[in-house]
């Protein structure tokens, strides 16, 4: 995923489209006929539980291990989480969808016990034991697609959907930071400390494959639910996306509704550093989230 092609590309990526067309009009306000068109946003949040990690060099052994954002660097594991998602549905059948998440943390840890070395934008960094380090961990996904009902039903619909999905992390180190250089096979760290190590890193537009599908098992409440996969490997990178979500929505009013679900989100990233001089290793970056909990969203319909 950290392509590092350092350009902000047009991201974006699909999430479900899951709505009703061609249903009874009496039943749900969320009728979408055959000659009308529909705009709708939702915008909610969900209260997650989140797991991430990176691999790093200890720079003692020389080995490579993992280092935990939040047991090792004090990230919070539990955060509510906004999202957004915008559908527009046409001709029946068809709709675009765009949305975004975000999950963007910070902590303090007084006194490293591990020391380790990281590369950020082909520049590698020395963090030694009892340093003082503010982490940054912001993460922004972004997705784009379009969906279509290949089954339809008076109160059911299932359709498969294909769209491209963008990545933007930025990780960020802060604190008694020193400074390494590479010369040929040796790797020299300066002690004199920096304030601050930065690596932003955007994926290249990367296609995810989905299937949607809702049911109104009662007059105004419907049964929603998508899975969407997304897996990759090419050279030095590997990645992979899984969202899965369930819930029931249930009409307010005729253009107002509410949706409660369950949320299973896991987005699991190799990448394959590389130095200026490739003799010079220093451990791959992984980055593996997994959010996971019960979300909250309310929608308007025009």
């Amino acid at each position: 995923m950290i392509d590092r092609l350092g350009i902000s590309f047009l991201c974006l990526l699909a999430s479900s489209p899951i709505l009703a067309n061609d249903v009874n009009p009496s039943s749900s306000g969320s009728v979408i006929s055959s000659s009308d068109d529909q705009v709708v946003i939702r915008v909610g949040g969900f209260y997650s539980n989140s797991n991430s990690s990176m691999d790093v060099t200890n720079p003692l052994l020389g080995k490579d291990f993992k280092i935990d954002f939040e047991k090792d660097l004090k990230l919070e594991e539990s955060q509510f989480l906004p999202f957004f998602e915008m559908f527009y549905h046409f001709n029946e059948r068809h709709s675009l969808y765009i949305d975004w998440k975000q999950l963007h943390r910070n902590a303090e840890v007084q006194a490293i016990t591990t020391p380790f070395q990281v590369n950020f934008e082909d520049k590698i960094y020395d963090i030694q034991a009892g340093a003082k380090l503010k982490t940054t961990l912001n993460m922004d996904i972004a997705r784009l697609g379009y969906g279509y009902n290949f089954y339809q039903g008076n109160n059911y619909n299932l359709g498969l959907s294909v769209g491209l999905h963008t990545m933007f992390i930025k990780t960020g180190f802060e604190g008694d930071i020193g400074a390494c250089i590479q010369e040929q096979q040796n790797l020299t760290c300066d002690q004199q400390p920096l304030d601050k190590a930065v690596d932003e890193s955007v994926t290249a537009p990367l296609p995810d494959v989905g299937i949607y599908g809702d049911y109104e098992f009662s007059p105004g409440f419907r049964f929603t639910a998508h899975a969407q996969f997304f897996y990759i490997k090419l050279d030095d990178l590997k990645g992979s996306l899984i969202d899965i979500r369930a819930g029931v929505e249930a009409s307010i009013t005729e253009n107002w509704h509410m949706t409660a679900a369950f949320n299973y989100y896991e987005v699991d990233v190799d990448y394959a550093q590389k130095t200026n001089n490739g003799d010079v290793h220093v451990a791959d970056y992984n980055l593996y989230y997994s959010f996971i909990g019960p979300m909250l969203s309310i929608s308007y319909r025009f």
